[in-house]
């Protein structure tokens, strides 16, 4: 009886998406994935575990998301949490700190570099979501900071989401008082701008 019980368990478990073999997406991001200012529940990386779940991917969402993270960071923790998580798909959202810090792009670019490569090396697709930075930074560095993500997409033939807030730009409702962070109702504006790259790299 008790035997039985158990295997009923295990097989709702199974079919609730919660099995052992269920794939991995790891988010390796800033405080634009890790749900700064807002109930992190809310944050897009749990949004899209919830869409996964309802058009019928069984997908585990790792989101390893740190706020204030540079992609230096993200460099140092790439290995561990590639370790960690084996994901089949990893996406990387990293570099808008470097960009308001005014960090040199050349380091930028090698950093990205790195943990693309280093996710494609472990047998993960990439999803590189790109970032653009406010013109008081001059224009040169700019132009060259919104180039690096589609170069790079290009180089190491990954997926790109050439903008996280593509078509939110001008709407302050949609951020908090900062003007930086998405507030929680924008949360699916930028999971739908993630979705339409992302769907392509995965499997049912």
């Amino acid at each position: 009886m008790l035997r039985s019980i158990i295997l009923s368990l295990g097989l709702a478990f199974f079919l609730l998406g919660g099995g052992a073999n269920a794939a991995g997406i790891l988010v390796m991001g800033d405080s634009l994935s890790a749900g700064y200012g807002i109930d992190q529940q809310r944050a897009w990386p749990n949004l899209l575990a919830e869409k996964l779940k309802q058009e019928g991917y069984r997908y585990e969402v790792h989101n390893a998301s740190i706020s204030g993270e540079t992609t230096s960071g993200g460099r140092t923790r790439i290995t561990e949490a590639l370790q960690r998580t084996r994901p089949q798909v990893v996406i990387v959202e990293l570099g808008a700190n470097d960009g308001l810090r005014g960090l040199p792009l050349k380091a930028m670019r090698e950093n990205l570099d790195a943990m693309i490569a280093a996710s494609q090396d472990s047998g993960a697709k990439v999803l590189l979501v790109g970032m653009r930075m406010p013109p008081n930074l001059g224009q040169n560095y700019t132009n060259k900071f919104q180039a690096t993500f589609s170069e790079l997409a290009r180089t190491r033939k990954t997926a790109l989401v050439p903008f996280l807030f593509e078509g939110m730009a001008g709407q302050r409702e949609l951020f908090q008082p900062d003007g930086l962070h998405p507030v929680a109702s924008a949360q699916g504006r930028l999971l739908d701008n993630v979705w339409p790259q992302l769907r392509p790299l995965l499997k049912k």
